[in-house]
């Protein structure tokens, strides 16, 4: 399953029958995944999502609750439907699960859909301590305890360490590709097999 396929299914325009609730939930996925939370205002919100103002602040009284509810459908359709599943799918052993992933990253990045990290684009686009940016580190510290799993599976040594350089390398990868570089993932990938085998040769020593 790519990524792109089974976003346009979530992300499409809202439904009539679906609930207000869902309904703004959806426009407000779409809009923000790809203009970013800053500046989609709630009036283009309401406007996409065919939904009353009032009805909107009837399930999500700010804008603040809004992103926090987007952010963690975000890590539903990206980080678990479809990071970890595809992964998974890919791959059997922990070792190979993380070198995987900048597999299923390349095929990301040459998509149409390609849309960035939102959880890092919602981390920059507010000061430190602002709520929203507490929320998106949740969200990438979510992504780096799967990596520290798959690290402690595989019998690595400091497994937080190597999750956290990992996780460094998909960021960059992801900011490389937002740049034009659509082949990031596999270049990526190469450093990462390095290290890789650097911390699998470590472990028996």
């Amino acid at each position: 399953m790519t990524y792109a396929a089974g976003k346009k299914a979530s992300a499409a325009r809202p439904k009539k029958r679906e609930s207000a609730r869902e309904r703004v939930l959806t426009a407000s996925y779409e809009l923000f995944r790809r203009q970013g939370t800053s500046s989609v205002g709630i009036d283009a919100v309401v406007k996409f999502s065919g939904v009353a103002k009032t009805s909107l602040y009837r399930h999500f009284h700010s804008k603040q609750e809004l992103i926090a509810a987007f952010l963690e459908r975000r890590e539903q359709l990206w980080t678990v439907d479809w990071l970890k599943s595809e992964t998974c799918r890919r791959a059997t052993s922990p070792a190979d699960r993380l070198l995987a992933i900048f597999d299923v990253f390349s095929d990301w990045f040459q998509s149409e859909d390609f849309d960035g990290c939102s959880f890092i684009n919602v981390l920059l686009e507010y000061p430190p301590g602002h709520p929203s940016r507490r929320q998106a580190g949740i969200h990438l510290s979510n992504i780096r305890a799967f990596l520290k799993t798959l690290a402690t599976e595989a019998g690595i040594k400091n497994p937080q360490t190597f999750a956290d350089v990992w996780h460094i390398m998909m960021k960059g990868a992801i900011v490389a590709a937002c740049e034009g570089g659509r082949d990031a993932a596999c270049k990526a990938k190469v450093a990462a097999r390095l290290y890789l085998d650097s911390c699998l040769t470590a472990r028996s020593q």
